[in-house]
């Protein structure tokens, strides 16, 4: 039923565009809701989203813009012509604005900024300075600021005046500042709408805690951590007051660097990855982690060739080298993860070498032993050959203290030498303990082998 009524909505869309019908359009995108439109749209052909977006009046078409992914928005917007992607540009929140123009050209940009209002504009080329994983990077400049002379009275005809902004910037708090927007304090609109109408609203205001526009993504996150409210002033460093920065805004943010880490490490290291992308371009980009993996699964697989002979003497040592290898990796992939973490939150930096080796060699030793000796019991007990289950029991074990040693310290070191932790740590993860499970059960098996056979 969905499919059909999918296919339905589609039709339609191509039929209005070819008529041409603007308003036919907007009656009936308006009348998808919100949580369809993304996945309809995407069933469409390139040339028909292009379409689509340049004849929807600018208000909706930013409305598109913000629910697609922001690589695809950067897509459909280099493609229209400056001035009505400016339009559409010009309708989006500021930090979205910001993240989706900081991937233009200089040159793009700035012929987007010259067809935007001036205010707009201003604001804008401001943000793009900052970082995107700072607080300026991520602040909002939609917000209420008010001079600290006035009074209450004045400050709600303000805002009754403009109404329709209160409704889009969701606002809770107001902020009082001096002149040329030197914060003072922050103000409820709990305290102003219970206050006497000529109460000045500078004694009402309470200070305000503020972050610096160039805190990091770590900083900020932490900040946000240990505190309840769900936005704060950005400030530079004279305390002039520059946005709001929103705990939505921090958490998606660290949700999209941990997201991009975790496809960088599957081998998709060139940026977010849709299936509309051209298929080559697609391919191209796995094919550059693929045969890299080619070569480091060469190097694992060499490790076996060496003991050729010992394996061909005990065939069931084939089947526990998966497994060992296997769960080594998972235990080192739980140190890397942590240590990923931790250097993103600013907890350790690359000098903390050992004091992270020494607390991930103590949990390598502890869960090593426990998994070590249940897989010793079960090679026993489905084998038959206690000493084979010591084989393998000891090799997991040692090879869990090697790969939580590995996974917890690579990142690190790997930071230190400019290289991103979150390509090159699981490859280098991945190989080392392939390698080192490999030669343990195998090396111990040798060493035992009167007893194996």
């Amino acid at each position: 039923m969905e499919i059909t009524e999918d296919k339905a909505v589609i039709e339609q869309i191509n039929n209005l565009l070819n008529m041409q019908d603007e308003q036919g359009l907007v009656d009936l995108i308006e009348s998808v809701p919100s949580n369809e439109l993304v996945h309809i749209l995407f069933k469409l052909s390139p040339d028909s989203q292009q379409e689509l977006i340049k004849m929807l009046p600018a208000g909706l078409a930013a409305e598109i813009i913000e629910e697609v992914p922001e690589s695809h928005a950067v897509d459909v917007l280099e493609e229209l012509e400056p001035e009505k992607a400016a339009s559409i540009v010009s309708e989006l929140p500021s930090n979205e604005r910001v993240d989706i123009l900081q991937q233009f050209s200089e040159a793009e940009v700035a012929e987007i900024l010259s067809f935007m209002e001036e205010e707009d504009a201003h604001d804008t080329k401001a943000l793009i300075d900052y970082p995107p994983d700072t607080a300026g990077g991520l602040m909002m400049t939609e917000y209420f600021s008010y001079p600290k002379r006035l009074t209450v009275k004045e400050v709600i005809a303000d805002l009754t005046d403009r109404s329709d902004e209160y409704a889009l910037y969701n606002v809770q708090y107001l902020y009082v500042v001096h002149t040329k927007r030197k914060l003072l304090g922050v103000l409820r609109l709990r305290d102003l709408v219970l206050a006497e109408p000529d109460t000045c609203i500078a004694n009402l205001a309470i200070e305000a805690e503020t972050v610096n526009a160039t805190d990091s993504l770590a900083q900020l996150a932490e900040f946000f951590d240990a505190r309840e409210l769900g936005a704060f002033p950005v400030v530079d460093e004279r305390n002039y007051l520059l946005g709001i920065i929103r705990r939505k805004s921090v958490d998606l943010a660290m949700a999209e660097k941990s997201e991009t880490d975790h496809q960088k490490s599957q081998g998709i290291i060139s940026g977010e990855e849709l299936r509309s992308m051209p298929t080559i371009t697609r391919s191209r980009r796995r094919l550059s982690w693929l045969s890299i993996n080619i070569v480091l699964n060469m190097i694992a697989a060499s490790v076996i060739a060496m003991y050729e002979s010992t394996l061909s003497a005990v065939i069931a040592l084939a089947v526990f080298l998966p497994i060992v290898s296997d769960m080594s990796g998972c235990s080192g992939n739980q140190s890397v993860a942590v240590s990923m973490r931790e250097l993103t939150l600013g907890i350790i930096r690359p000098n903390d070498v050992l004091r992270v080796w020494l607390k991930e060699i103590s949990i390598g030793m502890i869960n090593g032993l426990a998994l070590g000796l249940l897989l010793a019991l079960a090679a026993w007990l489905w084998i038959g050959n206690p000493v084979l289950g010591a084989v393998v029991g000891v090799a997991l074990m040692l090879n869990t203290m090697v790969a939580v040693s590995i996974g917890g310290t690579v990142p690190l070191i790997l930071k230190r030498l400019n290289v991103d932790p979150a390509i090159a740590s699981g490859p280098v993860l991945t190989t080392i303990t392939d390698m080192c499970g490999f030669f343990l059960v195998l090396g111990i098996a040798t060493l035992s082998l009167p007893y194996l056979i």
